[in-house]
């Protein structure tokens, strides 16, 4: 009886998680259920989580293990595969795959069965050609009577790899190249399939990151509806979400991270240091907004595209005396009219001066002087900037690094672009969704010394009571 209670313990697993009671009882992984209870109404998953909170043995790992033996826990509310599944597990490389999922998934070479899918469900396992104690795939038997089979796949077999056959369940460790997500969804469309994404974001908004958090803002998951399947599903899990850390464990790990690193291997936070022209945290930027004191100057910049595309502004505000420039409010507008920009810029403040950048709109400086014109006829202050690139960026880089530009935090369009603004691996700036981050460097390196102080009001002429008369 003994043997039999240790062949159990150790070839059943995948029943040992999520107990009902106990200090790592199953209510206190709330994230790791909200992904679970989404496979039943969403075809797309991400958990974009913290290093070591279980994203990859407790949450992909193990639903994995539960549609393909079909051996579902009773308080299982996701979705259910009442026959045998198709699947593949992917990872970065052929190395990882084998080291990470492979033995996740069945246990060490020579004692396959040991991992979360239960041993005695192992039909028969494939050895891939050529790499030792390497699994091209499995049989494994499902709770239906059928059987149920997982392919194992990484990224460094390219796109092609990935094309073919209808899959069932698609499980992605670690952030997949954008053409190999794409191909992953395209095999499950048809027989509406489902992708499970389980990674800590170290690649930044990246393409696949931003499928899921469009213009890169996040926010707390919409309640979704049991009756429709939908698009894709997202959830953050920070180390406070894993109760199997310790504070001295997080405290360790902390100091053993990149401050740069620190967002996102502790809270699933996309990271900045990967092609991030600013790699400074918005939340060490943002403030409330106040009322702007009459006596700070102020200005504008924008950037003008062509008429199919987006006129931008930002305005802002300058603390004299701590050298702090405060960036106060912001406008973006697509396909309209100069008069539209002209009136959404002129409501800001017309005594306002800016410096813009129309030559977007024109072959020639002599037709973007042009374009300029009609701001300056339509009563604006406005001059063309300084267009040097990386001697701007520079300018706003020093700022942001040394806590002298703040953002109002309402201006949303305004961070949307900021957590997209970065280099491509050739190191140019990628010029997409920036008209307002183009707008920022005018201000910064041309604008702000042009900036100027409301002018007071002037008083209205009056006649004194005693010398009215309706007649004069």
């Amino acid at each position: 009886m003994e043997k039999e209670r240790n062949r159990r313990l150790t070839r059943r697993k995948m029943h040992n998680y999520y107990a009902d009671a106990g200090p790592l009882r199953r209510e206190l992984y709330p994230r790791h259920l909200e992904f679970f209870a989404a496979g039943a109404t969403h075809r797309e998953r991400l958990m974009l989580a913290a290093n070591r909170v279980g994203k990859t043995e407790g949450v992909g790992g193990y639903e994995l293990a539960l549609h393909l033996t079909g051996r579902y826990p009773e308080w299982w509310v996701g979705r259910r595969f009442p026959r045998a599944i198709r699947a593949w597990a992917a990872g970065d490389t052929s190395k990882t795959v084998r080291e990470i999922l492979q033995y996740k998934l069945l246990g060490p070479p020579g004692s396959w069965g040991t991992g979360l899918i239960p041993g005695d469900d192992i039909i028969r396992t494939i050895r891939a050609q050529g790499i030792a104690d390497t699994l091209d795939s499995v049989v494994i038997r499902h709770a239906s009577g059928s059987q149920s089979q997982l392919v194992f796949k990484s990224y460094d077999q390219r796109r092609e790899s990935f094309q073919g056959t209808e899959q069932d369940v698609i499980w992605l460790d670690e952030e997949p190249p954008l053409d190999i997500y794409t191909e992953c969804l395209l095999r499950t469309m048809t027989n509406q399939g489902m992708v499970m994404c389980t990674f800590t974001p170290l690649l930044g908004m990246s393409d696949v990151v931003l499928h899921f958090l469009p213009g890169g803002k996040m926010e707390p998951n919409l309640k979704f509806r049991n009756f429709e399947i939908s698009k894709s599903f997202v959830v953050m899990a920070t180390w406070d979400d894993a109760p199997h850390l310790s504070e001295d464990a997080k405290r360790e790990l902390w100091a053993s991270i990149p401050p740069y690193q620190r967002d996102a291997r502790s809270k699933g936070i996309p990271q900045l240091g990967s092609g991030a022209i600013y790699p400074v945290p918005e939340a060490d930027i943002a403030v409330a907004p106040f009322q702007i004191p009459p006596h700070w100057p102020q200005g504008f910049g924008f950037d003008t595209d062509s008429g199919a595309g987006y006129t931008a502004a930002v305005w802002g505000a300058l603390d004299r005396e701590r050298q702090v420039l405060y960036l106060t409010d912001c406008y973006k507008r697509e396909r309209a009219e100069v008069a539209i920009h002209v009136q959404a810029m002129k409501s800001r403040g017309e005594w306002i001066p800016g410096v813009g950048d129309a030559a977007a709109l024109r072959v020639t400086a002599h037709d973007a002087e042009q374009v300029i014109t009609l701001y300056r006829r339509a009563g604006l202050d406005v001059m063309l900037p300084d267009k040097s690139v990386e001697a701007g960026i520079h300018d706003v880089w020093e700022m942001l690094s040394q806590g002298r530009l703040r953002v109002f935090s309402h201006l949303k369009a305004w961070f949307e672009e900021y957590r997209l603004y970065r280099r491509d691996d050739k190191g140019f700036v990628v010029k997409q969704n920036d008209h307002l981050m183009d707008a920022t460097r005018y201000l910064v390196h041309s604008g702000m010394r042009r900036m100027k102080t409301r002018p007071a009001p002037q008083a209205e002429n009056y006649r004194p009571a005693s010398s009215y008369s309706p007649w004069s």
